[in-house]
């Protein structure tokens, strides 16, 4: 077997994730400056959460987490793996299309599903809107994902990991181009005349998301027809191995709806709350930042070798790949959740704080993100513990384990909604995300050998979190230091990122001190 390099592709997913989320942070201070949390921020945000969240639960969910092992198996076996990726597409295309066509001609149930607290109100008219505009993203996204399980597969990750690049240049330009263009003021939606500014922003917006999907799956179409596989639009047939690929799909598919359910949930809470589905977008964004440059590139690195090793008995190796993937995600999300719950407020007021975005928007986005810095480990250890089930094609365990955690994250979000207002939403959130890693851990105890901790990750996890503690005092310190600095505009960037690269070199240090990890381990690993 050549086995996937594990590191190597984790650093390449992870930079390209990282300059995707630097492009994404332009973005929402583009889109901050320009609609601030106002109405027409908070529909275009259900609008494109709608694709988003479908296309977790068919592309990175459910399809994809069936498909990248069975597709990886083929890989190493020498079995005729393109014919099968082929057949998938094929099938993907066709039921997608019959959905985007529904999706669009209901789009007042879904935009009520998702925020029906914009009923009777002018943010409802104008979500359905870009909501039809914006939903044919799914279709190109989904079968982008598809292709980019096939490059992922065959350890080829530099294209896929590069698409959401794409996405995000393309809002960037789409926000410049709604800024110099226009809209008839009187086509304001009872917003006011002087929210035109904000609707021009809008329509572009929701006008580049088809756009941008499309871009992207034509950059992944032409890096796998460069890797030998020539997929194309074709009749669906429902072959053997796609019934059996629909079989193991369907458990994940239900896990995946729980977990959209889990997201609608907490729009639903936040959609009775003036400004506050804006407030968690802005705050998703920061705690996504390390979620994606880590969490997510374990994930995608992780499920093709972990189902190649195991297609060829390799039971140490699966092992070793789990729980470095693992011992690396936690020395680069623990001190990330430290600093999201220690300077929430300077990272929003400098990042955010601008034109329509204002102080009280800071506070209340401060405090989204201090509560989601609390489960970043956990959101990042699920991407760590989910390849064990499915690269064994158990869908269905992930499946009951989704469900308590969405009871936990409704009981949470509904329950203390009246009590604590929005911020009930991003408790939820954080709670159910331990509960699903507990679940998961529990659950991985009958995989034997493979699926358990080994002493090196047991000594140096306390290390990490002790280094990850020292680090939060220095930057507590740190911004008290540099608060004046961090209030003036012309100075404020420049102080957050010193205050940054203060917490950054100071958690190195204290980590190599404790021996939380080694250096050399990094540039080793970055080398190769």
């Amino acid at each position: 077997m050549k086995p996937i390099r594990l590191v190597q592709g984790f650093l390449t997913v992870g930079i390209w994730t990282l300059l995707s989320r630097v492009f994404g942070f332009a973005r929402d201070i583009m889109i901050a400056g320009y609609l601030g949390a106002g109405p027409v921020a908070e529909a275009f945000l259900v609008a494109f959460s709608l694709p988003n969240m479908f296309r977790r639960f068919f592309a990175e969910g459910a399809f994809n987490m069936a498909f990248v092992p069975m597709f990886s198996k083929k890989v190493e076996a020498g079995e005729d793996a393109e014919r099968f990726a082929q057949e998938a597409f094929a099938g993907m295309a066709f039921l997608l299309t019959i959905f985007t066509v529904i999706g669009i001609l209901a789009m007042p149930g879904l935009v009520f599903a998702m925020a029906s607290g914009f009923a009777e109100d002018e943010r409802f008219e104008l979500a359905v809107e870009y909501g039809r505009i914006a939903f044919p993203y799914i279709l190109f996204i989904s079968l982008a994902a598809l292709v980019s399980g096939v490059l992922n597969a065959t350890g080829r990750f530099m294209a896929a990991a590069a698409a959401p690049v794409l996405l995000n240049v393309i809002f960037i330009v789409a926000v410049l181009i709604g800024a110099a263009m226009g809209r008839d003021p009187s086509e304001s939606l009872g917003l006011g005349i002087d929210r035109a500014l904000g609707l021009r922003v809008g329509d572009t917006l929701a006008a580049s998301v088809p756009l941008a999907g499309l871009v992207q799956l034509g950059l992944v179409w032409i890096a796998a027809k460069r890797a030998g596989f020539h997929l194309r639009l074709a009749r669906p047939r429902m072959t053997p191995e796609l019934k059996k690929l629909a079989a193991i799909a369907a458990p994940a598919a239900l896990a995946g709806g729980v977990v959209q359910i889990n997201l609608l949930v907490g729009r639903q809470v936040a959609s009775f709350f003036e400004g506050a589905v804006a407030w968690l977008n802005y705050a998703d964004r920061l705690y996504q930042l390390p979620l994606g440059v880590v969490g997510i590139a374990v994930g995608v690195v992780l499920l093709p070798d972990l189902s190649r090793r195991l297609r060829a008995g390799d039971e140490a190796g699966g092992r070793d790949a789990f729980n470095r993937a693992a011992e690396m995600s936690l020395a680069l999300t623990i001190p990330a959740a430290v600093a999201l719950v220690v300077i929430p407020v300077p990272l929003v007021s400098v990042l955010f704080e601008r034109g329509a975005f204002t102080t009280d928007d800071t506070m209340a986005t401060a405090l989204a993100v201090a509560v989601y810095g609390l489960g970043l480990p956990a959101f990042v250890l699920q991407k760590a513990l989910q390849p064990l089930f499915f690269a064994r094609e158990d869908t269905r365990s992930p499946f009951r384990y989704a469900l308590a955690a969405m009871l936990v994250n409704v009981v949470v979000a509904v329950g203390l909604a009246p009590v604590i207002g929005f911020i009930a939403a991003a408790l939820g959130t954080t709670l159910a995300g331990w509960a699903m890693v507990w679940l998961l851990w529990r659950g991985s105890r009958s995989m034997g050998h493979a699926a358990e901790w080994d002493d090196r990750f047991r000594h140096r996890l306390w290390r990490i979190c002790g280094a990850s503690a020292l680090m939060g005092a220095l930057l507590l310190g740190t911004a008290a230091l540099l608060g004046p600095f961090l209030a003036t505009a012309s100075v404020r960037y420049l102080a957050l990122a010193l205050l940054v690269a203060l917490g950054m070199a100071g958690y190195f240090g204290f980590g190599q001190l404790l021996g939380a990890f080694r250096l050399a381990e990094f540039r080793r690993a970055v080398r190769r």
